[in-house]
């Protein structure tokens, strides 16, 4: 069985940003995803994440070209269910260096088994799921 990947939201957002090391292995990553040759998945609050920013930062165009390509791309949306919610509660009073969203995304990842895909060094703090950078994916 091959491995399956959560991707957190910093993997589309580096892949659509400026040019540099991180954009580029970012889209190597979701080039290899979105042909199969990797199995990913992402949640629904990375489609959530994308949108504010990018609503924020760039504007409705932009946000809404990034999210619908990165749909495209990672097809399966997992869902963030109550449980999720309540895991990651558990886990912000435990781990003082996580966010609420990668608590959210590392909830997620842990109830499907999934490895996460980010930039963000947070979740190697987190005992029960690992982390990858793109470029470390063979």
């Amino acid at each position: 069985m091959r491995p399956r990947f959560l991707i957190d939201a910093n993997v589309p957002m580096y892949a659509a940003g400026k040019a540099g090391p991180l954009k580029d292995q970012s889209l190597k990553f979701l080039v290899r995803a979105a042909s199969g040759e990797v199995e990913a998945a992402t949640d629904a609050e990375v489609l959530q994440e994308i949108l504010h920013r990018y609503l924020r930062v760039a504007g409705r165009e932009e946000a809404f070209s990034v999210f619908d390509l990165f749909r495209r791309i990672v097809p399966e949306v997992l869902p963030v269910e109550a449980t999720d919610i309540d895991d990651a509660r558990a886990l912000l009073e435990e781990y003082s260096t996580l966010t609420s969203r990668d608590a959210i995304h590392a909830a997620v990842a842990r109830r499907h088994g999934l490895t996460i895909v980010s930039y963000d060094r947070h979740f190697d703090s987190l005992s029960f799921v690992s982390r990858k950078e793109p470029a470390e994916i063979a």
